[in-house]
């Protein structure tokens, strides 16, 4: 597991338990020996799950734990997803900060997969964006994954992708993109103007980010373009029309929506007593 994520979940659990769980230490016996289940009560796609043994261990370990999905794995609601068996004090504890990363993620790889399945039939892939959760983003761009979007650049570091404001800065599109020219990562860059399409393409841009354009206005550009350069769309697609972008004949649609605006599913964890 990444180091990152690593530690996440340890100062997820440092944050929810602090110097104890006072509540199950008053209230539950040390040796209760208990069992968990996981269950989904929605329709949904599963993501987080793997985080599951990594949680346990953080705390001193369970008995036993077996996962039934996996990431991007489908659940129906009541479906069992895992079970765990050891310490009832030790399960008590973990159970928020496992559902809070199960519910959240899956809400995320759950909106992922509509996106995807919204253009099954066309050329067109999903991407994901750099809209994630301050510290959650190496999750939430597993998760968009496991719902079948494609991952776009982690951070500023591993991709250029010139932005209206660099192209601004830099004092405009040629100047830009003559900056990059020993670029060893992919460079993309970003037009607002028919005018900014030609000269982005005159200078040679290999792959274009087409912004905030109506369907219509997409098919126009991307007909122009006419293979000359990869396409990617943003701006404000939705469930509702990103399918008529993707019809446009985009090579790529990217959705900030997937990880800013997924909603947390649900799922539900129930605790019996063994022995």
């Amino acid at each position: 597991m990444h180091p990152e994520i690593i530690e996440t979940v340890t100062q997820a659990l440092a944050e929810d338990i602090g110097p104890g769980d006072i509540t199950s230490q008053l209230t539950v016996p040390a040796d209760r020996q208990a069992e968990g289940k996981f269950y989904a009560r929605a329709n949904l796609v599963v993501a987080g799950i793997d985080l599951l043994p990594q949680i346990f261990e953080l705390r001193g370990g369970v008995d036993h734990l077996e996962l039934l999905k996996q990431p991007g794995d489908r659940a129906t609601d009541g479906e069992l997803l895992a079970v765990v068996r050891g310490s009832a004090r030790r399960l008590l504890e973990c159970e928020r900060v496992a559902l809070n990363f199960m519910q959240r993620l899956s809400g995320v790889a759950t909106l992922a997969a509509q996106y995807v399945a919204a253009v099954a039939g066309t050329q067109t892939k999903v991407l994901d964006t750099r809209k994630t959760t301050p510290g959650l983003r190496r999750l939430e761009k597993a998760a968009a994954a496991a719902g079948g979007v494609t991952n776009h650049r982690m951070g500023l570091y591993d991709y250029v992708l010139i932005k209206n404001n660099h192209i601004t800065a830099a004092g405009g599109v040629r100047a830009a993109l003559a900056g990059t020219s020993g670029a060893t990562v992919p460079v993309e860059i970003e037009v607002r103007t028919w005018e900014e399409l030609n000269e982005a393409l005159d200078a040679g841009a290999k792959r274009l980010l087409l912004d905030n354009l109506t369907p219509a206005e997409a098919k126009r550009w991307v007909d122009h373009i006419a293979g000359r350069a990869s396409t990617e769309i943003s701006g404000g697609v939705t469930l509702e029309t990103i399918r008529d972008y993707a019809q446009a004949g985009a090579d790529y649609i990217s959705v900030g929506a997937i990880t800013h605006s997924a909603v947390a599913v649900d799922l539900n964890f129930r605790v019996h007593l063994l022995g």
